[in-house]
């Protein structure tokens, strides 16, 4: 039987037990001494409750994912401001399409995390991941240039989390 230490027993995901932590604090709009001792209960547990879900963390690139995490913070801001625009101004302007992103690996992580960050960036959701087709099906609230939108979304999120993954184009996962 393999020994593991006393801190891998305990946190066996300390990147989620950080994540649930802050949330909690988050979502509590508190640091009282309760609310502080909640996040260290929900930090410690849920990961010991989900580590049989997780079977194990990818290597990532923590550099490129925390220039990821920026920009798509800024895009979400942004684009909430252009869609507060655009619903708010003349609705005649609009102008919505479906498009497909192609993607450039069938990588299961990359694949599912751009899916989601287009979804939540404001005038964009991602129908879904076509895996036969090997590409993501986009409704865009309003776009006067497809073709744009996708190598937008190419250059700012999927060759970085490509990056991030240590992904190249073509791999399978």
């Amino acid at each position: 039987m393999k020994k593991t230490s006393f801190l891998v027993r305990w946190l066996p995901h300390p990147f989620v037990s950080v994540v649930v932590a802050l949330s909690w604090l988050m979502l509590a709009h508190s640091v009282e001494v309760a609310s502080l001792v909640m996040a260290v209960l929900l930090g410690i547990f849920i990961p010991r409750f989900i580590k049989p879900f997780i079977a194990y963390t990818p290597n990532i690139e923590w550099k490129s994912a925390v220039k990821l995490l920026f920009v798509v913070l800024y895009d979400i801001v942004m684009s909430n401001i252009t869609v507060a625009k655009q619903v708010l101004g003349p609705i005649d302007r609009l102008e919505p399409k479906w498009f497909r992103v192609p993607l450039e690996t069938q990588h299961e992580e990359v694949n599912t995390l751009l899916a989601m960050i287009i979804t939540t960036t404001p005038g964009t959701v991602s129908a879904g991941i076509d895996q036969d087709r090997g590409d993501i099906l986009v409704h865009a609230l309003s776009t006067d240039d497809a073709d744009a939108e996708i190598q937008n979304i190419k250059a700012r999120y999927e060759k970085p989390l490509m990056q991030i993954f240590g992904v190249q184009a073509g791999d399978n996962a």
